[in-house]
């Protein structure tokens, strides 16, 4: 229920944020310099919905997990960063109602979700199962765990950058914002990061459909957004052909992932149907 409530604020709110940045105007609980940061975020939001509404038909916890927790993160990371610059968002410095309410209303529907999160992960750590984990069936191939090892850490590590030392690494940044912008990307940034790692460290395709599915869309948002504002980022630096490169791999991952996952169901299918196709056929006479 409560990733369910998530892709659903998600899908209406990150779709408002990036159509009106698409638009070349800033949308958000915070006032930015550039509509491009406040733009990413919500395609982040918009991209990641989809996934969410899976949660819900699966069978076992191991099954959704490297999804769910990135969630969290995203919940608890932006619900701290926008308290701790409160005096930054629109309710503190005012402005139009429409974006001061906006900005009450995101405060308070991060609040809730931020402590409804941590206590259903706490409950469902601290709660038996009652079941066994399911067997990994379906490693992920050798050839993907190098580059999906440098894609997670390049996500985790510029998350964590923009996160604790905001100042220094929005320097990487190539086109213009503020703290709260810088925080907020990290947020994002770094839960795109433990989600990629995490779909590393389970090393199962079944366990990691529902991250599987969040990339794909995620990087096709954050390229429409980029795009659409290419005129405001600095493509001649070195980081914009990183952030180019990241991107690049959200999609690369979730495509070949999907790809390997229809391969993989193919596959069971046709064992499948061969044993009822053998057990249907009568025996011979001796």
């Amino acid at each position: 229920m409560l990733t369910t409530v998530v892709a659903v604020i998600s899908l209406f709110v990150g779709g408002l944020m990036t159509a009106v940045s698409l638009t070349g105007h800033v949308f958000g609980a915070w006032p930015s310099p550039e509509p491009l940061s406040q733009g990413l975020v919500g395609a982040a939001m918009l991209g990641t919905s989809p996934a969410l509404f899976t949660v819900g038909r699966a069978r076992l916890w191991q099954e959704v997990r490297t999804l769910v927790y990135p969630m969290a993160i995203v919940l608890v990371g932006l619900f701290t960063v926008s308290l701790l610059d409160a005096r930054h968002l629109y309710i503190a410095e005012g402005g139009s109602i429409i974006l001061v309410l906006f900005s009450l209303g995101w405060m308070f529907t991060l609040g809730v979700l931020t402590v409804s999160a941590l206590i259903l992960l706490a409950w469902q750590h601290l709660t038996p199962s009652g079941q066994p984990a399911g067997a990994r069936t379906a490693p992920l191939p050798n050839w993907s765990k190098p580059p999906l090892a440098v894609l997670g850490s390049s996500w985790l590590g510029i998350g964590t950058g923009l996160l604790v030392r905001p100042g220094f690494w929005s320097g990487f940044v190539p086109w213009d914002l503020d703290r709260l912008d810088a925080q907020a990307l990290g947020v994002w940034a770094l839960a795109l990061g433990v989600g990629v790692l995490g779909a590393l460290a389970e090393d199962d395709l079944e366990r990691t459909r529902a991250a599987l599915l969040a990339l794909p869309f995620t990087g096709a948002a954050l390229t429409l957004v980029l795009a659409f504002r290419a005129a405001g980022v600095d493509w001649s630096s070195g980081s914009a052909m990183s952030l180019v490169a990241m991107v690049a791999g959200l999609l690369v991952t979730g495509a070949s992932g999907w790809l390997l996952l229809s391969r993989l169901n193919g596959g069971t299918r046709a064992a499948a149907a061969g044993v009822a196709v053998a057990h249907g056929t009568p025996r011979s006479p001796n």
